[in-house]
């Protein structure tokens, strides 16, 4: 591997561990706003990874699915912000708020790079071809080449590739997922369920993305095409 396409997977690495600490940086903005003040005392607000870094979901799954997948791919999480609901001043849509307020980051962090890589002067081909080949590090070695536009365009798609992902894949509606707290506030569920959904989601979570994977990806390569298209 070239020492050019390492650089591409140190800042493949690097936009995902801080596009995951702005969503729980968001999370811990947005219980502050509301009342909670706990991700501030616990010292969650800050940019600093240390703060963030989870051993298992951090680093080591993270490094275990490049090595699978020969470099190609990744993905990972940082440490949960904790708030405590009881806080919040609206006790209703208080929790919904919060957990909106990650995905709602990466959405805009996604819109405002791809409105930005809209303006980067290279031609359209050049930009259509990065963005097929985002995770082909020596095709894209090759596309960047010597051109300090489609470097930029290159890092800026890589934060939309990643945004993207984070938003949707956080508002799957299953427990810990951010858009279960959203789908509470909005259905009457008893506690009782909620704690059993709570207790067993993960494995619902597992057996969603076995048993639906092909819907699940023609969706998500929709909301992809729909950012990558403003970028182009």
């Amino acid at each position: 591997m070239m020492l050019n396409e390492v650089v591409l997977i140190i800042f493949y690495i690097a936009i995902l561990l801080y596009s995951v600490i702005i969503h729980e940086i968001s999370h811990g903005i947005a219980a502050l706003w509301l009342g909670d003040s706990t991700a501030k005392y616990a010292g969650r607000l800050t940019f600093n990874p240390i703060r963030h870094i989870d051993p298992w979901w951090t680093i080591a799954i993270p490094l275990l699915m490049l090595l699978v997948t020969q470099g190609r791919f990744t993905f990972g999480s940082a440490k949960p912000v904790p708030y405590n609901p009881y806080n919040l001043k609206n006790q209703r849509w208080g929790p919904a708020v919060v957990a909106v307020a990650g995905p709602g980051s990466n959405i805009l962090l996604a819109l405002i790079f791809a409105l930005a890589a809209r303006f980067i002067a290279i031609p359209a081909a050049a930009k259509i071809d990065i963005v097929q080949n985002i995770t082909n590090w020596g095709n894209i070695s090759q596309a960047i080449s010597g051109s300090v536009g489609s470097i930029f365009f290159t890092l800026f798609a890589m934060i939309i590739f990643w945004n993207v992902l984070l938003a949707f894949f956080n508002l799957i509606p299953i427990p810990p997922l951010d858009g279960s707290k959203l789908l509470f506030s909005v259905l009457s569920v008893k506690t009782e369920t909620m704690i059993i959904l709570e207790q067993f989601g993960f494995m619902f979570l597992l057996l969603l993305i076995f048993l639906f994977s092909g819907p699940l990806s023609i969706l998500l390569d929709f909301f992809w095409n729909l950012f990558f298209s403003i970028a182009i």
